[in-house]
């Protein structure tokens, strides 16, 4: 019975009857409506709160939380291309973009030799205006060296693939990705709009044109509340 009662509550909130930030029925509602104990009830609403769909707290009651963004790890995309093939509007907050000398980490990355000059970028990413994740991108010189630097107004106004294929010339195709968990520090809490304790997802990624050159290593720190990532899997 509790899952019968967990599936409606999931429908209501699939369909919009409950949104975001509003309340779902309390305990004594939902016995009161389904003639039900108030243990049914209650697994009903934890099993909802371990999918991510509510958060219950002592005194509010269960609430409906913003729905996570789902991203497929088989498939090079933007931040952008992400949101909106989910319906949300992709935004950008630019803290910081500025020619610097690639630490070793970084060179082995983008596979140049160490001190080249590398374009280093610091983004918070926002989707309908809520933060979502930072980024901190270094590019080659390749990305630069003929199209001249991206301006600030440049990286807020739009995706970053889109500049480096549109005006730099540099189509990225492929690349590979590391995930990781972490604890989110002060700074970045503040960033992220998080309450610490809060947990993140940290994305090392590179990425390459056709020609296997790569051009872009990011560092991406993910609201683990609000992202999550698949992967296809398949037993030969």
């Amino acid at each position: 019975m509790w899952s019968q009662i967990a599936e409606r509550l999931r429908r209501a909130i699939e369909d919009g009857t409950f949104r975001p930030g509003q309340t779902l029925p309390g305990e004594a509602e939902l016995n009161r409506r389904f003639g039900v104990s108030r243990t049914t009830s209650r697994a009903a609403l934890d099993f909802l709160e371990t999918e991510g769909l509510i958060s219950r707290k002592s005194g509010r009651g269960s609430i409906v939380i913003e729905p996570r963004v789902e991203r497929p790890l088989n498939r090079l995309s933007s931040f952008s291309e992400d949101m909106r093939a989910r319906g949300l509007n992709p935004s950008y907050r630019t803290i910081s973009s500025q020619l610097t000398l690639a630490r070793p980490s970084v060179a082995s990355e983008l596979k140049i030799s160490p001190n080249s000059p590398v374009l280093e970028i610091e983004r918070v990413l926002l989707a309908d205006l809520s933060p979502m994740a930072t980024s901190r991108t270094y590019l080659a010189p390749v990305a630069f060296e003929r199209a001249g630097l991206p301006t600030i107004a440049n990286l807020d106004e739009g995706s970053l693939y889109n500049w480096l294929q549109e005006t730099a010339g540099v189509a990225l195709t492929g690349g590979h990705e590391r995930i990781e968990a972490t604890i989110a520090d002060t700074n970045l809490a503040q960033t992220l709009g998080l309450k610490r304790p809060a947990a993140i997802l940290v994305c090392h990624r590179t990425s390459w044109t056709s020609a296997k050159q790569p051009v872009e290593y990011v560092v991406l720190h993910y609201r683990a509340d609000r992202y999550s990532f698949q992967v296809g899997l398949a037993r030969s």
